[in-house]
């Protein structure tokens, strides 16, 4: 029995001396590269990435001063924060490949640069969410606005939550905002705290450029957090994202039905289209009843339905 107890102890010593012989080493290697400008960090047992700032960026071919380094450091804090917001940010990537390909056309027919999507990211997550003062949609669109920029919003219909025809009303305001400040940067800026507001501060503080503005927190991380996930989502492998195709969202063939009558109740017609109630408000989130009355003096309609569904 002697013996044998003799035997475990020397085992556990040599057991122990290995282990802290191996930790030793380990400390001492480099940390090695992971992908191009991320880099392995020890934090206790764990081993984790950090990313470097890159050499250049811009928003809509507008270079962020990268040579601020105030500027440097609030970008980097936006990349490492949502490279780290795992799955907020892998959500986002799977419906940025839904919808960015539906969005990007009407960004280019009304002369937006294509930047601007990443807005309705931060905006909504790409989803038809509500806000507690009342903006709505993928661009967070009040009522007044809404209606200024050209959307109908009344009882039955809300167009704030149709995707396309809302991206038609931010691009409005874009170029208003361009228009304005003669560059994409401070418009897109001003589409979080407004034109007149953005206007105010860049008056008070007696500058011309966003990032040279001291600003509430929101609005100083506004344009930072759109370039992030700008960066992030075009070089997805590098923040430690693969999202395998057969993963991501992709859009859904659907056939335009046209109605030019009043729908009593849509319930019925979904069921007469083919689809469940459920189906017609997913595609057509803008119905906010169960009826739908055409306009008097005249009109129509577009409602969408799966095509596969027929």
């Amino acid at each position: 029995m002697k013996t044998f107890q003799h035997i475990l102890q020397i085992s556990i010593i040599l057991v122990l001396v290995v282990y802290l012989v191996y930790t030793k080493l380990a400390d001492d290697k480099p940390l090695p590269l992971v992908a191009q400008g991320a880099y392995m960090v020890q934090e206790g047992n764990f081993l984790v990435p950090t990313f470097d700032v890159p050499p250049t960026m811009a928003f809509a071919d507008e270079k962020v001063p990268l040579h601020d380094e105030e500027v440097k450091q609030r970008l980097d804090r936006e990349l490492h924060i949502n490279s780290y917001w795992h799955s907020s940010t892998i959500f986002l990537i799977k419906r940025a490949n839904e919808w960015f390909p539906q969005i990007e056309p009407v960004l280019k027919q009304n002369n937006i640069p294509d930047d601007f999507k990443y807005i309705s990211l931060i905006e909504s997550g790409l989803l038809n969410v509500r806000s507690p003062s009342g903006a709505i949609g993928f661009w967070q669109i009040l009522e007044a606005t809404g209606k200024e920029l050209g959307l109908e919003i009344n009882e039955e219909v809300d167009e704030r939550y149709h995707p396309l025809k809302s991206t038609e009303a931010a691009s409005k305001y874009f170029l208003k905002a361009y228009n304005k400040f003669g560059n994409w940067t401070n418009a897109a800026a001003s589409y979080n705290i407004g034109i007149s507001g953005l206007s105010r501060i860049l008056s008070e503080q007696k500058m011309d450029s966003y990032y040279d503005l001291y600003l509430n927190e929101e609005t100083a991380r506004y344009i930072l957090r759109v370039i992030a996930l700008k960066e992030i989502i075009e070089n997805k492998a590098t923040y430690g994202y693969d999202v395998p195709e057969n993963q991501l969202y992709h859009p859904i063939p659907l056939k335009e039905v046209t109605v030019s009558e009043d729908i009593p109740d849509l319930v019925k017609f979904a069921l007469e289209q083919g689809v469940s109630y459920k189906v017609l408000k997913h595609y057509n989130p803008w119905l906010r009843q169960k009826t739908l009355t055409i306009k008097k003096g005249g009109g129509s309609y577009t409602i969408l339905i799966p095509a596969s569904d027929n």
